[in-house]
């Protein structure tokens, strides 16, 4: 008997370290290769990746502050010690999630193996060496990986548990060329099967919603990353945030992707997950930012309450909808 309707990545940790596995968020001081400070390349066109960073990652909400000053103290990467941020990090999500016995150092912020291998092996060894921290999650871009990289990378994962995590944002070229994403689809391919051979754990990010792309398509979009060696995926609804090139666009009265309302988009996720290989464990199917971060609130989901939505409660929804069809991930799975 099923334990759910589709294939949860929470089931999927459970089977690989055997019990609840929590990710901590690191700030670890990397950079984007598609942005520059001149603003020349300007980054991806949906991003501020401030949206996502929790407080405890550069010293706001609960970090002391040394000798009562207002600034955090930093470490070497110019960031909050990355100890530190793994401390406060457990406290942090103590109180949501007291199961939790296992630990992930989660490199989240920009690209995360944006520097040179030696760069990569100090920084992810001051996460390593702290006593609570079993394994490392790597987000980074297809086109910020090599064979040196990832042969260094896979040299970690014989003692511990290592993920690599790639934004993936969109199977199509010209909706990556219209996002300012700064590689192709191709690029994609050959970062995620270049990790698969090395035996490395492979998920994805796909965002949902992105400009000029319909609902056949991202319906479609299944069926591409069936192809890929993919362990995981995580769904997000394009969110237009503010301080992204979107946001600006929206501010000057130039058209921006509408947004999904909430029962759009449960039915479209369910629609995706019929399709989807049964193997590959789904993270999540929605993204969350704090609502100071949103330059379109009105487009927030609420409960009927008139409550915000959380991201949390999504899960339960799309089991229900799921339910409610009598159907289950993979059940429309096509080659």
């Amino acid at each position: 008997m099923l334990r759910r309707r589709y294939y949860s990545l929470a089931d999927y940790m459970s089977e690989q370290m055997g019990g609840r596995v929590q990710k901590l968020c690191i700030d670890g001081g990397f950079t984007c290769p598609n942005r520059s400070t001149d603003r020349t390349k300007g980054g991806c066109t949906f991003c501020n990746n401030e949206a996502f960073n929790p407080s405890y990652c550069h010293g706001k909400g609960g970090l002391s502050r040394p000798n009562g000053s207002n600034a955090p103290k930093l470490g070497l990467w110019g960031t909050v010690p990355i100890a530190t941020q793994i401390d406060e990090g457990i406290k942090f999500h103590a109180k949501r999630y007291r199961k939790s016995v296992r630990y992930l150092a989660y490199f989240q912020t920009f690209s995360n193996t944006n520097a040179p291998v030696d760069t990569l092996r100090l920084r992810y060894a001051e996460a390593l060496s702290h006593p609570m921290i079993d394994g490392l999650v790597i987000a980074t871009r297809p086109d910020c990986v090599d064979d040196e990289k990832l042969d260094f990378i896979a040299s970690l994962a014989r003692e511990h548990y290592v993920t690599m995590e790639y934004g993936i944002e969109s199977c199509y070229d010209a909706t990556l060329r219209l996002i300012n994403r700064g590689h192709d689809y191709a690029c994609t391919c050959r970062a995620i099967e270049a990790t698969a051979q090395r035996g490395l754990h492979c998920g994805g990010h796909v965002i949902l919603g992105l400009p000029g792309e319909s609902r056949d398509m991202m319906l479609h979009e299944a069926r591409m990353l069936n192809q890929l060696p993919l362990n995981s995926i995580k769904f997000h609804q394009l969110q237009i945030l503010k301080g992204s090139a979107m946001a600006d666009d929206l501010a000057l009265g130039r058209p921006v992707p509408k947004g999904f309302a909430l029962e759009e988009y449960i039915a479209l996720v369910c629609d995706i997950v019929e399709r989807l290989r049964p193997d590959m464990a789904i993270e999540r199917f929605a993204g969350e930012v704090p609502p100071r971060y949103q330059a379109c609130p009105e487009r927030s989901w609420r409960r009927i309450d008139g409550r915000l939505l959380r991201n949390e409660e999504l899960p339960s929804l799309v089991e229900a909808e799921l339910q409610r069809r009598d159907t289950y991930q993979g059940c429309r799975l096509t080659k």
